[in-house]
């Protein structure tokens, strides 16, 4: 009889370690992709946690036991793997890493060649299945696949610094990087190795800077208010340019200006897609539903073509891929590059705003104000619902008469004249999830956001 394995997600595996997840369990999953894609050479890799290296371990074999060569390259974040995936052109990757869940936590990201993402209605279920049936033949020693352990840093490194001119950085800048003990530190090292060599004028200030599984200073998750005090305290000590704090897993980053203020991920959207089509005139933009105004504007006003896709990673890589997009964001700090193949990156963001504040010669806190000010946000609100669906339409019904316009890529976005909301629920709990924006009027959006939440919670 089969054992359900809940560590199975809607995107990617993660779960409690000891019943959830396991090296067992990890074994098993090994097995599972391996005779599910059938791949000849898989890369793999693992974050900081004390058990990503056993769980890694424990992967591998599964992976070589069902005949798949393993390339180990080590502590990494998940765009390494990502990058190593598509770079040396082999059939897939799996990091382990359970990014910003607390420290009882693990689990894994899976992709297959050109690192297209594994998830819920692309093998993720098949893999399930069969590792879940842990009906797996008798290991044939004479097809078992092989392992080896390299280091992709020095290519990746290559890579990133291909977003950026190092000439554009004429400007001596200060910047605070946050690594929060998870896995960033060692590719931070590299190209700051790299700025030096190139007599680039950049000071980099390292917080948290050494990985360590015991998260001596919390789990790196910079959307929780309470993890940016420290990037703040160090922005404001140094007097630097810039603060950039990364989650464990590096796939995000997130930006504090030279006063220390967190900037929203919406706004740095904006940001970054002015950036790539000041290079790609007429290029498209893909952005998600839940916060939209301030990069539809920002995208037309540059001569590119804005594109809406419904949140999510697989979601937007998906629509990347289709429309040939060159950049899409989510308010969430996600950020996928066409030329990375349209994955997510938390390393190449940063990179771009630095060199922008150079060209631009203006702090990172002039280039958004303005922007802020023009479509204030109320950031995402969460709430946790018993009949999340009944409370949507609750509100749905209260608004949409007087609404312009109404939108269902994901979950409802209802426009009117000087404001807009989106209202969806959370794939994976009973929570519900609200996004108000204006325009120019804060007391307005404020006042909106105070009067969905109380019919919601009603």
């Amino acid at each position: 009889m089969p054992t359900s394995l809940s560590c199975f997600k809607a995107y990617d595996i993660r779960g409690q370690l000891g019943e959830e997840l396991n090296e067992d369990i990890a074994y098993r999953i090994g097995r599972a992709y391996g005779e599910y894609l059938k791949p000849e050479t898989i890369v793999v890799g693992g974050d900081v946690r004390l058990t990503s290296e056993g769980l890694k371990l424990a992967l591998a074999k599964g992976l070589q036991d069902a005949g798949t060569h393993v390339i180990d390259i080590g502590l990494s974040g998940t765009e390494e793997i990502y990058f190593a995936t598509f770079h040396l052109g082999i059939d897939g990757g799996i990091e382990v890493t359970a990014s910003h869940n607390p420290m009882n936590y693990n689990g894994m990201k899976l992709v297959r060649e050109n690192a297209k993402p594994i998830s819920g209605d692309t093998g993720l279920r098949d893999v399930q299945r069969l590792a879940e049936a842990n009906d797996f033949a008798p290991v044939d020693p004479a097809k078992r696949g092989s392992y080896k352990q390299i280091s992709m840093l020095e290519e990746y490194t290559d890579h990133l610094l291909g977003y950026v001119n190092l000439k554009n950085f004429t400007t001596p800048l200060k910047l605070v990087l946050n690594s929060g003990n998870g896995a960033a530190g060692h590719v931070v090292d590299a190209i700051e190795a790299r700025f030096k060599a190139q007599g680039v004028p950049v000071e980099f200030i390292k917080v948290h800077h050494q990985p360590d599984g015991n998260f001596p200073n919390g789990i790196p998750n910079p959307l929780l208010p309470e993890c940016r005090a420290d990037t703040t305290a160090a922005v404001l000590e140094h007097n630097a340019d810039m603060g950039i704090a990364f989650d464990g897993d590096f796939d995000r980053c997130f930006l504090f200006d030279e006063k220390g203020r967190f900037i929203e991920g919406y706004y740095i959207v904006g940001l970054l897609a002015q950036a790539f089509l000041e290079k790609q005139p007429g290029a498209k933009i893909i952005h998600d539903p839940r916060l939209s105004w301030n990069t539809i504007d920002i995208v037309t006003q540059a001569g590119g073509e804005p594109v809406m896709s419904k949140t999510g990673h697989a979601f937007i890589k998906e629509r990347m891929r289709k429309e040939d997009a060159i950049y899409g964001g989510e308010m969430s700090a996600h950020h996928y590059f066409r030329d990375f193949a349209y994955c997510d990156s938390g390393m190449i963001p940063w990179l771009l705003v630095a060199e922008l504040l150079c060209l631009k010669n203006k702090s990172l806190g002039e280039l958004v104000s303005d922007r802020m000010e023009a479509y204030p946000a109320s950031g995402e609100i969460n709430s946790v619902i018993a009949n999340p669906k009944e409370a949507i339409a609750r509100v749905y019904d209260h608004f949409a008469p007087e609404a312009l316009n109404i939108d269902q890529t994901d979950g409802i976005s209802l426009e009117f004249a000087e404001w807009r909301f989106n209202l969806r629920s959370s794939n994976t709990e009973p929570v519900v999830r609200l996004n108000v924006e204006s325009r120019q009027n804060t007391a307005l959006m404020n006042a909106k956001t105070e009067e969905i939440l109380t019919l919601l919670r009603d």
